[in-house]
């Protein structure tokens, strides 16, 4: 296994002491698997005023990472529910959809699963009382009321470790028509026939939520398949976090979503995707120039 490497690192004030963002973006511009290394102290964020006030070490795994405009990286948590280590799970089931931006800075957006009727408005809802809590410091709030909360904000870890796997290997890269612009799909059928994971980065997958930033999205895929006749390969991807691109990426409301896709080697992208707010799935279909990686 190749090792995981370090490429960026932050303070507790969120200042590079090693490594760059030039190093981040280069590597997830290739595909590159990202981990988060954080440190906080059990009694100032998950039991607040406790005697214990031991040192908690934390990774976390960013299964969908955003290159947006080619100059900025962020990654979002997208099979996490809520964890109180090491004794257990959070009070509400839910999706704890964290979002980490390069320079340390931080969202939650939390569809609950309880289906729980919740009735309250859409947009900016009051801050939170995190007096409790000095090291952190909401930003915003969003649909405080309803289903689908979301907020941004800055926890200062005492650290901000960012580390990549980059020994993921594009084999073919496609128009949305399914035009090859690199590689092959031979290439990528034949690494499929070996056992090989595969993970794919589209171009624009969020720009229906009215953005006209440039972005790709990678995301790890699943069962995949190859049509022989057709010749036309598939992949259901992991759970997918859609957020409309900006930089730092940030939840507002009603700018972001969840669900599945399944893209193909001609362009299209089916797609069943949530809406967080009352939990309705609704499918639909896209073209998008795609990336495809094999590990």
């Amino acid at each position: 296994m190749k090792a995981w490497e370090n490429v960026l690192e932050l303070n507790h004030e969120r200042t590079v002491v090693g490594g760059s963002p030039e190093n981040l973006r280069a590597a997830i511009r290739g595909g590159a698997d990202l981990r988060i290394y954080t440190e906080f102290r059990h009694n100032e964020h998950i039991q607040l005023g406790a005697d214990n006030a031991e040192l908690v070490k934390e990774v976390s795994d960013f299964r969908i990472t955003y290159l947006i405009a080619d100059r900025w990286v962020a990654g979002i948590m997208n099979l996490r529910m809520p964890i109180i280590p090491p004794d257990g799970f959070g009070p509400r089931p839910s999706l704890s959809l964290f979002l980490y931006n390069e320079n340390g800075t931080q969202a939650i957006a939390r569809p609950y699963l309880d289906g729980c009727a919740a009735s309250g408005l859409f947009g900016p809802s009051p801050l939170d009382d995190h007096s409790a809590m000095p090291k952190y410091h909401q930003i915003d709030a969003w649909d405080a009321e309803t289903n689908a909360p979301s907020s941004n904000f800055i926890y200062n870890f005492e650290v901000f470790r960012y580390f990549v796997r980059n020994d993921w290997r594009q084999v073919l890269a496609h128009e949305s028509d399914g035009r090859v612009t690199a590689g092959s799909l031979e290439a990528l059928v034949a690494a499929f026939c070996e056992g090989a994971e595969i993970k794919v980065g589209i171009v624009g997958l969020c720009a229906d939520f009215g953005s006209d930033i440039s972005h790709e999205v990678f995301i790890h895929a699943g069962p995949s398949y190859y049509n022989t006749e057709r010749q036309i390969f598939s992949a259901g991807t992991q759970p997918v976090v859609r957020v409309k691109p900006n930089m730092p990426l940030a939840y507002q409301s009603k700018g972001w979503d969840f669900g599945w896709l399944l893209p193909r080697t001609d362009g299209s992208v089916a797609r069943w995707l949530c809406d967080p707010y009352g939990l309705k799935f609704g499918k639909s279909e896209g073209r998008y120039s795609l990336r495809w990686f094999v590990r």
